[in-house]
Parts: structure tokens; C-alpha cells; sequence
């Protein structure tokens, strides 16, 4: 079988390599994967079956000790286990470039770092100095645990703690010391 052209112009086209095609393509389109030409009908290589189809595949990997991205192509298919070996081998791998963990409210960048770092004592999420109190975190508080429950001196031994756990959210003050109204406002007429 000749390549393709015609009889005036023989070195013009190629014959489409697809088993059951071998039309003659001007145009013909040669595949990245296994550097044949096909037609317009069989240039993917889904359509003739292409065996290194995955030649244009993109993946990365992210080390674990430093935090950087290693990209990994078709052609370079080595499995993840050795390409992150040889990443640590090469010198690039450096463990004082690991980024620091972020805070995990929505919208906040702020890097977590020994000096900008509260952990709640209600869902124990570890979040920046910002969002440190429950309402700015979207804290997940448990059933049954009052604001002072949670502190470890409250059970310590520590009277005025104890007293102030046990509270837990009821008045304060003896109702029976001063009169039962409540405090009266001014009024204020506008004109």
C-alpha cells in the first residue's frame, strides 16, 4: 500500500491507518500517542484505540515532607512511591518549606503559626487569633457542655471555679435582697 497522494501529486495526503478505513485523508491528522495518521473519523483516540492514549495525562503529586507539587505526565509513568523518592534524593526536598496549616474558616487565609493560634474548647478546632471565640467559627458546641465545663481547672480543686461550673448559666445574684421590679427606663418624649 502506497502512503498516499495521487498519481500527479504522489507525496500529497496520507492514508488513514485505521484497520477498517485506509481513506485517503489531504488533510490527515497524526496521533500524539502513537504517531500514526488518521482522518477526521478516527483522530481521537478514543476512535482507533490509541495504546498510549494516557501520553498527554497530567497528575501531581504533593510531598509530604516539604509540601511541594511534582507534576507527573504519561510519559513519565512511574508509580507515585518512586517519583516521591526520588524527589527526596534530588535536593529539592526541603522540610523548612512546608507551608504552614491555614485557618479552616471560610474566606480566612491566615496562616497558623505558634503565636497566632487559639484552639476551641468547644469543638477543639485549632483556628487563628481572629476567630478564636465560638460565634466567628461556626463553632460545633456539644450538647451539655456550659462555658466553663470544659476547663480543666473547674475540676482542679479551685473553689471559686468549681462554684462558677456549677452555675452553669443560672442567675447570679440572691432575688430575695432587692425589689422584684425590673430597673424602670426614663421616658423620653419626642415633639
Amino acid at each position: 500500500m502506497d502512503s498516499g497522494g495521487t498519481e500527479a501529486f504522489p507525496d500529497l495526503g496520507e492514508h488513514c491507518q485505521h484497520s477498517d478505513c485506509h481513506q485517503l485523508d489531504f488533510l490527515p491528522f497524526k496521533c500524539g500517542g502513537c504517531h500514526k495518521f488518521f482522518c477526521v473519523e478516527h483522530r481521537s483516540y478514543k476512535s482507533h484505540e490509541c495504546p498510549k492514549s494516557d501520553v498527554n495525562d497530567r497528575k501531581v503529586v504533593v510531598c509530604e515532607i516539604c509540601s511541594s507539587s511534582i507534576e507527573i505526565t504519561g510519559s513519565n509513568s512511574l508509580d507515585v512511591k518512586s517519583i516521591l523518592q526520588k524527589h527526596e534524593k534530588s535536593g529539592d526536598c526541603d522540610p523548612k518549606k512546608k507551608k504552614k496549616p491555614k485557618c479552616p474558616v471560610r474566606r480566612c487565609k491566615e496562616q497558623l503559626t505558634f503565636s497566632n493560634t487559639a484552639s476551641c474548647q468547644h469543638c477543639h478546632v485549632k483556628v487563628c487569633l481572629k476567630h478564636r471565640f465560638p460565634a466567628d467559627h461556626a463553632c460545633e458546641r456539644r450538647p451539655g457542655l456550659s462555658t466553663f465545663a470544659a476547663l480543666p481547672a473547674a475540676k482542679s480543686g479551685n473553689k471559686f471555679l468549681e462554684a462558677l461550673a456549677s452555675r452553669n448559666g443560672k442567675e447570679c445574684g440572691n432575688k430575695s435582697r432587692g425589689s422584684s421590679s425590673p430597673p424602670s427606663t426614663p421616658s423620653v418624649k419626642a415633639y
